[in-house]
């Protein structure tokens, strides 16, 4: 039961991942320089999460 749930969860994750950059980037309007607005936020959502891990493994994960 508990491995079928994680699986799905996975997966689940995995689809967010892959349609996430597609979702959050902006088409160019007109002439004027491109907006990377929705990049920007996708890189420091994925740093936050790098750096969230990093404090989780570090201090909170019972070894």
């Amino acid at each position: 039961m508990m491995k079928k749930m994680l699986a799905g969860v996975s997966m689940m994750s995995a689809v967010m991942l892959t349609v996430a950059p597609v979702v959050l980037a902006n088409e160019a309007k007109g002439d004027g320089p491109p907006d990377y607005s929705g990049i920007t936020g996708l890189y420091y959502v994925l740093i936050a999460l790098i750096l969230g891990y990093g404090v989780w493994d570090t201090f909170l994960k019972k070894s």
